[in-house]
């Protein structure tokens, strides 16, 4: 049971860099059906990159230098800086234009989830059960976000996007940092 609610808590806080990132793309006002391909999207990749970083990740780790957190700051950074131009452009920000960009996305949140794999063993051996958990956590809470994003925006309209670009820069540097 103890490591049923671990396992809860760590879903829990991985899912929270898509949280933050819906809630911000959220103010963009996708459909809901769109909302719902996302959240799915990323948790089929809370799923698996805790697996590849169980099976994969101490080759990597052992063979190659990876700094997850830069990676992950200059890519916040980006979409932050094209969330504050959009604002005079009348258009959506492109990364979440298509398919492909829903895909990277669903990557981009679930890098964590990678190293979070490698540790997986000291944790449980139900790697399956956890995956399943970090899976559910993560769409429910990518969907939320997008859901409180759309509230915002309809109260706030391009002050929320603004705010939403500035968070994703203050998060890039935090990242970086």
């Amino acid at each position: 049971m103890n490591d049923f609610v671990t396992c809860i808590l760590i879903g829990i806080s991985l899912s929270m860099d898509a949280f933050s990132l819906a809630l911000i793309y959220g103010t963009y006002g996708f459909s809901t059906k769109n909302q719902i391909i996302i959240s799915f999207i990323v948790g089929i990749f809370h799923f698996l990159m805790p697996l590849f970083g169980l099976y994969f990740g101490n080759l990597l780790m052992h063979s190659f230098y990876f700094n997850a957190n830069l990676v992950v700051g200059i890519i916040f950074f980006i979409i932050g800086l094209e969330m504050i131009l959009s604002i005079r452009k009348e258009e959506k920000v492109s990364i979440l234009s298509s398919f492909f960009g829903y895909i990277f996305f669903g990557f981009t949140v679930s890098i964590d989830s990678f190293t979070t794999g490698i540790g997986l063993f000291i944790i449980t051996n139900h790697y399956y059960m956890v995956v399943t958990i970090f899976m559910l956590c993560s769409s429910f809470f990518t969907f939320l976000g997008f859901f409180l994003g759309d509230k915002l925006n309809q109260c706030f309209g391009k002050y929320a996007t603004f705010l939403g670009g500035v968070i994703m820069i203050v998060l890039a540097v935090m990242y970086i940092l």
